[in-house]
């Protein structure tokens, strides 16, 4: 399966806007189980005890994420094994947080929302050798998820009194778009995602053979208008590349396709169509 993005392609970590710094932080520090690596007066970077996953944009008085806008739809935490989810699902229990969840055939994944309406997926994958892919699309579903099993995991209760693995990191991110076509050309011919599987109203892209390290859909936002900076939502999303040339490859897509670009020292920007910020950076 082939793409213009390496096969070894990650997501460095996104930002998220949000009302409130306590209520943010208590939600995903306490609840959630993220260290808070670093705080200033506009922004926290959390994340494990090794590397930051996800920063936090204080921007008060602004309104809770809303679905009828594109933008985002869920950023979504990989956990490194099935105890880490089983641990996840336990620390929020007992904080009496309200879950949704499914059995995705190629993941195992829990659904939140944090106090601004942010849409968070915490999920753990299935080895790769479980996938089933007919020709270049990957086998996913909704189906019930085993809760009683992922609870009686090894070492469930001492990891969800502890902060989240080392390993912890977004594995994917779901934005809500306007039109799918118009999606897919972006992120598929001019990021560079190859697209796996397709839903009424969704679609899935990736690179280097994963299940999806993107999903669009127009489930609430057909023809929907772009966010609003009033209200939450995503305010970054980082693609780490491990080589220049990548880099290289990625920046000449996008200004053929005329999109601009503002480059640094280390890293390159740019802007979806649904005003979405994209920031290119070698993996350190």
């Amino acid at each position: 399966m082939t793409s213009g993005l390496p096969d070894d392609f990650q997501f460095g970590h996104a930002a998220l806007r949000v009302s409130d710094a306590d209520n943010a932080l208590d939600f995903y520090v306490n609840k959630i189980g993220l260290v808070l690596r670093e705080r200033t007066d506009t922004a926290a970077m959390l994340g494990t005890s090794e590397a930051g996953v996800l920063r936090l944009d204080f921007v008060p008085g602004i309104s809770p994420r809303n679905y009828k806008e594109t933008g985002l739809y869920h950023v979504a935490i990989l956990v490194p094994d099935r105890p880490a989810l089983g641990a996840a699902i336990a620390r929020l229990a007992s904080n009496n947080v309200k879950l949704g969840a499914a059995d995705h055939l190629v993941s195992e994944a829990i659904y939140l929302w944090d106090p601004d309406n942010n849409g968070i997926e915490i999920y753990r994958d299935r080895p790769r050798e479980e996938w089933v892919w007919h020709r270049d699309q990957v086998q996913m579903a909704n189906r019930p998820l085993d809760f009683e099993g992922l609870l009686s995991q090894p070492g469930v209760e001492a990891l969800a009194k502890a902060p989240v693995k080392a390993g912890t990191r977004i594995g994917h991110i779901h934005l809500e778009v306007d039109d799918l076509i118009k999606a897919r050309k972006f992120y598929g011919e001019v990021v560079g995602f190859s697209p796996t599987a397709t839903l009424p109203g969704a679609q899935f892209l990736s690179a280097g053979g994963y299940h999806h390290h993107l999903g669009t859909n127009i489930w609430d936002s057909r023809n929907g208008p772009p966010p609003s900076p009033d209200t939450a939502g995503i305010s970054l999303m980082t693609l780490e590349l491990a080589d220049g040339a990548s880099m290289q490859a990625l920046k000449a897509r996008l200004e053929s396709a005329q999109i601009a670009t503002v480059v640094s020292s280390e890293a390159f920007e740019f802007f979806d169509p649904w005003q979405t910020l994209i920031s290119v950076k070698l993996r350190a």
